[in-house]
């Protein structure tokens, strides 16, 4: 089998799978252990070294919990996140405990700061007594490798986390409704690059919207659109084995879009974008 394409994760030293498993899909449930265990053991079959987690995604931690400690040799081939959406240090910290617990994990290897929104949201995760002092804390004391931030409702306020919080990555929306109404990609993610911040893209497949297969978007169109940015990786949720391998083929032998076909595809999402950027706060 070939193996999947490998991009560094910014300056963290690490080179990771260009694809990773996203925490949707059948990980965002409850009671599917089996289907979860399937999902994840053809995501590592297939080669992919990235998988995506978070307290908030249902059962998911308790399903890769599931699987790691009696796939012992696995764990130092992979990267395992998940993330916390605690604002303050003692919730954070809590969450970290339960997280690790849950997973039969010593430590993560990527720990992030979930769904930024507010300017109330900054100020409680940086002020006194705030999440990012967990966060700083938790890498210092090696129960995680790396920290970042995550977001996907207002460009502004994910640009400041990036250029002013110590973080190692940053997850962000990455599709062609982005590419359309910019922010994201033309303010965050040039942030990101400049400051050597390993970027990976979620909201790749457009929410699950079904005006994107109306507009003839495939998820392999959409992948490929995607990959075609400056970002270390990207992330899809899976719902069964083949997805997981529809996700894997598109990081085998990787060829970008050039800049006209990237073009293309933004004009024919751009009347329909406002609509289709449906994660976003209100414009």
């Amino acid at each position: 089998m070939e193996k999947i394409d490998t991009r560094p994760l910014g300056k963290t030293g690490i080179n990771t799978t260009i694809v990773g498993l996203g925490g949707e899909g059948v990980l965002r449930t409850f009671g599917k252990t089996g289907a979860a265990r399937e999902v994840i053991s053809e995501a590592y079959s297939q080669g992919i070294q990235y998988f995506d987690s978070a307290r908030a995604y249902a059962g998911s931690e308790g399903y890769y919990g599931s699987y790691w400690p009696y796939n012992k040799e696995a764990r130092s081939q992979i990267f395992q996140t998940s993330k916390s959406a605690s604002r303050d240090y003692d919730g954070a910290m809590a969450d970290l405990r339960t997280t690790l617990r849950t997973m039969g994990l010593d430590y993560l290897d990527l720990w992030q700061i979930h769904d930024v929104r507010t300017k109330e949201d900054i100020l409680a995760i940086e002020g006194p007594g705030g999440a990012l002092d967990a966060f700083l804390e938790a890498r210092d004391r090696g129960l995680v490798r790396h920290i970042g931030v995550t977001g996907h409702h207002n460009p502004a306020i994910l640009s400041y986390c990036v250029d002013n919080w110590p973080v190692d990555t940053v997850l962000l929306p990455v599709n062609p409704v982005e590419g359309a109404l910019g922010g994201f990609l033309t303010q965050t993610l040039p942030i990101a690059v400049e400051k050597g911040i390993g970027v990976i893209g979620m909201k790749v497949l457009g929410a699950s919207n079904y005006i994107y297969e109306e507009l003839g978007a495939t998820p392999e169109l959409l992948m490929r659109y995607a990959l075609s940015q400056p970002v270390s990786l990207i992330i899809v949720g899976c719902s069964s084995p083949a997805e997981v391998q529809t996700l894997a083929r598109a990081g085998r032998g990787f060829k970008p879009m050039s800049a006209e076909e990237q073009e293309k595809v933004v004009k024919v999402f751009k009347p329909f974008s406002k609509q289709l950027a449906n994660y976003r706060g209100t414009f």
